[in-house]
């Protein structure tokens, strides 16, 4: 990075980042609590940090003008280790929630081990530690090859990739505190979402620029998919967490919005944080990898435009089925049903799309775990959506909502497609990235398949079990008319099945860490003769119709 900027380039990132010093030095001195004192020598250790990374190229000669005719993958090749390292970290931390609701006392009586606090550590950590990492190593990497450029800008891209894990560390330090703004993603401090909202904005003008320097006139349609996920993050976000601080130096603030209005905001961004992160984002990723992958092109290039049409439309006024018989106006819950009805179309486009690509092509599943990853998310993709849809009817709704056949549902979609697809793209680029014939192990690839299928299905079924069981435990009544079980009851009955879903979360657990082994030993291996870092597949395997 140092030695390729201009001066020009330099000389921003040094006022950027003088900027950010100050800034971290006075939350340090003036903080008026302990968070924000402790997140301010944060943000000072990282601007300085980073800083002298910068100063220790001062000497460094211009860049020449054929630095453009290469790719730039180093930042691909970081988030792609900060992926597997989220990955491991976020899981394990999962893991431990799931065997705290079987026995409570895992706690060890620690007031930052409770639930309500290490829930959101996981939460953070696997949506945008592991998802947010794959998403930007992936984009990275996909908008150059389809746009047949470099990456525009030789520090931004250092800049989006190290701000935004500064953003997920934040978070993740604040929540065993028991600071959060008591979203459903529990979003973090009023700073941090400041933060956020300056590094996502720079990803987007970072991947709009690269995009307007494309020598291929056509925009494959990976790149629509990318480019809706990063602009609709940028505008949840900034709704959602329009907050007051208590004082500028304090860590608190309080929500802009308040009661019903409040919960529809929240819920915009809740169900567009699944739309637009963890679907818009990972189908950019499967519309690149999974073609190249099975060296086929696209099924059906028009149902790929079409559906991510219909995604983009119909997923925005789906929220509110999330508050069926709440205080939200009847009116705005039919709303939201009906576009989750809807939805199932486009939704199914995607899924039906990519399997159909495989045509020709079922060999290679059979005998390539890595394909195979993407062929499984698929289908869970397919499932989750029609099984969001349908728990969207007000009906079904009254079964399952504040069940957890929600908490099944929402895993479906984490653990068998986003996590799936994550994966089978990370081990599609990182012999690519890195120069290498293959993964370091064969073998690795395929048990962390079969332990990632294992624990989602395990922990989905048993989710699923409980659910039900849940929702019809809640809505019993005895001859008199009075409730037949009480929630304690409820709880003991779900004993078995939170065992079962710990022991599922373990064997996904298990995979990955297998997975980050292997992605590391691959790293460290020796480079193919025959491959340069950074070739990979041409633009003519995608082009389908």
């Amino acid at each position: 990075m140092v030695a390729q900027l201009t001066s020009v380039e330099r000389q921003f990132a040094l006022l950027v980042l003088g900027l950010l010093s100050l800034c971290g030095l006075v939350m340090a001195a003036a903080a008026n609590d302990d968070l924000f004192a402790l997140h301010g020598g944060l943000v000072l250790v990282f601007a300085v940090g980073l800083g002298f990374l910068v100063l220790s190229g001062l000497d460094a000669p211009e860049p020449s003008s054929s630095r453009f005719s290469e790719y730039y993958d180093d930042p691909s090749r970081v988030a792609i280790v900060l992926t597997m390292g989220w990955a491991v970290f976020g899981l394990a931390v999962g893991d431990w929630v799931a065997w705290m609701l079987a026995y409570p006392d895992l706690t060890f009586d620690a007031a930052w081990a409770s639930f309500g606090r290490i829930r959101p550590i996981h939460t953070t950590a696997v949506i945008f530690g592991f998802g947010g990492n794959a998403l930007i190593a992936t984009s990275y990497h996909v908008v150059q090859r389809t746009c047949r450029t470099r990456l525009a800008g030789q520090f931004s891209p250092w800049f989006v990739l190290l701000g935004y894990n500064l953003f997920c560390l934040l978070s993740v330090t604040g929540y065993p505190l028991g600071i959060t703004q008591s979203k459903e993603y529990a979003e973090p401090e009023w700073y941090v979402d400041l933060w956020l909202c300056v590094v996502w904005i720079t990803y987007l003008v970072l991947y709009i620029r690269t995009l307007a320097r494309r020598r291929e006139p056509h925009i494959y349609v990976a790149n629509w998919y990318y480019l809706a996920f990063i602009i609709v993050v940028a505008m949840l976000h900034i709704v959602n967490n329009i907050a007051v601080p208590v004082a500028w130096n304090h860590s608190r603030a309080y929500s802009a919005f308040g009661g019903v209005q409040d919960a529809m905001t929240q819920w915009w961004y809740g169900h567009n944080a699944v739309a637009f992160f963890l679907t818009a984002g990972f189908l950019g990723m499967m519309y690149y990898y999974l073609p190249v992958r099975a060296q086929r092109p696209i099924f059906s290039y028009r149902m790929s435009i079409i559906s991510f049409w219909g995604i983009t439309f119909m997923y925005m006024w789906a929220g509110s089925h999330h508050l069926h018989y709440t205080a939200l106006p009847h009116w705005v819950q039919t709303l939201g049903m009906t576009f989750s009805l809807i939805l199932l179309v486009p939704s199914w486009g995607s899924a039906a799309n990519a399997l159909l690509t495989l045509n020709g092509a079922w060999h290679r599943v059979r005998d390539d775990a890595t394909l195979r990853f993407m062929m499984v998310a698929a289908i869970f993709y397919g499932l989750t959506t029609f099984e969001g849809s349908f728990m969207a009817i007000r009906a079904v709704n009254s079964l399952s909502h504040y069940t957890d056949w929600t908490v099944g549902h929402v895993h479906a979609g984490a653990l068998g497609w986003v996590a799936l697809i994550s994966f089978g793209a990370l081990y599609s680029l990182v012999p690519s990235l890195w120069g290498r014939e293959r993964m370091h192990s064969a073998w690795a690839v395929e048990a962390h398949f079969w332990l990632a299928l294992a624990g989602t299905l395990i922990y989905v079924f048993a989710m699923w079990n409980s659910g039900v069981i849940q929702g019809l435990m809640w809505r019993t009544y005895d001859p008199g008319g009075t409730l037949a079980y009480s929630f304690i009851d409820t709880v003991v009955a779900m004993h078995p099945y939170y065992i079962a879903r710990a022991i599922g979360g373990a064997l996904f657990l298990a995979g990955a860490a297998i997975g980050a082994w292997n992605v590391w030993m691959t790293i460290r291996g020796p480079a193919a003769a025959s491959q340069a870092a950074g070739d990979d597949r041409p633009l003519t395997v995608l082009a389908g119709e």
